[in-house]
């Protein structure tokens, strides 16, 4: 194939890839929208804001085994079928919302995790294709920040709506209609998969999982799975689930208020990403950053939970979000921990584990705090004692970041030096 052709698919692979960066928006938008529409989810399904809680959280047991489906999809089939179905299977998980059934929302959230997870892996896999070595962090910095920004708009968008009286139904049935349009979207720009193989030379054939055992039988891959797992609960079990609850009932703010504090948590990511992903390709080293990132998640809590007059709220959760952002460092380390052609396949691994580690954290969670939301007798306490959950956990991480092994460039040139 000559050059002049592979440039004209290269356009093609850019355009897929906004339609991918759509798809990612939504992905956030979906995964957060619930936690704004509680009480009316509740009456919907007829169930209670606990039993809510567990279904809202079944979207991470498919979001993340559905992530190694979809490394190996990607892997075997290319982006144009791949994205074509998780977006088909999110849209039709958000469809299923309208019904008021306890089983079919159970399904529906199930669905729309396991679409989900084709969305940030496709997204990374049209951008590799899309844009040069020297461009290519850029866009994928650029993806993770549309994808927190849909986080944000799945409160601070649809919350003043829900607000303003729009019917839960009107909202699960026109952003699933819209979601399915992007697939269809994805389907007609997307190169085939054929395209991709005359571009690259022939290569052996390796069992299906034969890259996931190189990652899994890694040390450092757990690791990084539960570090970023740990640094990414509280943005998505506490900000995009919880937070709009505990701010009304222990910090007695008003709904409009309290989802517009929530939001914050997702619009520092916007910043918190790129920053610290900056900063760690200026020092040339992952380490002090990552643990840099996770101790400035404490103090931003911290202040929240027992000096919350210094700051206002949203401030707070501001601050929180761009320290939050050192949950992506391990995505680059996990990528260089491992040889080069598992990388797509390290994705999908340290996707599993992350949310793996969230899918084992919200129940937890919930016993322990969100039953007793209601009941509580003393509300600051209460407040305290949740926000000091996290605190524990993101401590976690950081000792886990000690035993990971410096993948950063400066670290990689000491040891040329050495040797």
């Amino acid at each position: 194939m000559d050059i002049n052709t592979t440039k004209s698919y290269t356009k093609y692979y850019v355009i897929a890839w906004v339609f991918g960066l759509i798809f990612y928006f939504l992905d956030y938008v979906i995964r957060s929208a619930p936690a704004v529409m509680l009480p009316e989810l509740s009456h919907s399904f007829s169930v209670s804001e606990i039993r809510l809680v567990t279904i809202i959280g079944t979207y991470y047991y498919t979001y993340s085994t559905c992530s190694l489906i979809a490394g190996i999809a990607l892997d075997r089939f290319g982006a144009k079928y791949s994205l074509f179905a998780g977006a088909l299977i999110l849209g039709t998980g958000c469809l299923l919302f309208m019904v008021s059934s306890q089983f079919t929302g159970v399904v529906g959230r199930l669905f729309q995790g396991a679409g989900c997870a084709f969305a940030f892996p496709g997204c990374v896999y049209l951008a590799s294709k899309g844009f040069s070595a020297k461009s290519l962090a850029t866009a994928i910095g650029f993806t993770q920040c549309l994808g927190m920004l849909g986080g944000s708009a799945g409160q601070f968008v649809v919350g003043p709506l829900i607000e303003k009286g729009m019917d839960i139904s009107l909202f699960w049935l026109s952003i699933g209609i819209f979601t399915i349009v992007v697939a269809f979207g994805l389907w007609f720009i997307t190169p085939a998969n054929k395209i991709e193989q005359k571009t690259e030379p022939d290569q052996k054939k390796q069992g299906l999982l034969s890259p996931y055992k190189i990652v899994f039988s890694n040390p450092q891959s757990w690791l990084c799975g539960i570090v970023s797992g740990l640094l990414f609960a509280p943005t998505t079990i506490f900000a995009m689930t919880w937070a709009v609850d505990f701010f009304q009932k222990d910090r007695s703010l008003d709904f409009h208020t309290a989802t517009i504090s929530s939001a914050m948590v997702a619009f520092g990511w916007v910043f918190g990403c790129p920053l610290l992903g900056y900063i760690t390709d200026k020092i040339n080293r992952r380490k002090p950053v990552l643990i840099f990132g996770a101790l400035f998640m404490i103090l931003s809590l911290v202040q929240l939970l027992y000096f919350p007059d210094l700051l206002p709220t949203k401030i707070s959760m501001f601050l929180l979000g761009v320290g939050s952002g050192a949950a992506m460092i391990p995505y680059s380390i996990i990528k260089e921990a491992n040889p080069d052609h598992v990388k797509g396949s390290a994705t999908g691994a340290i996707n599993f584990i992350t949310f793996g580690v969230t899918t084992l954290l919200s129940p937890l969670f919930s016993h322990l705090f969100g039953k007793t939301l209601a009941s509580s007798l003393d509300k600051t306490l209460h407040f305290q004692q949740a926000g000091l959950f996290w605190i524990i956990g993101i401590s976690i991480a950081i000792v886990i970041s000690f035993m990971l092994k410096e993948t950063g460039e400066g670290q990689r040139k000491l040891v040329i030096a050495k040797e």
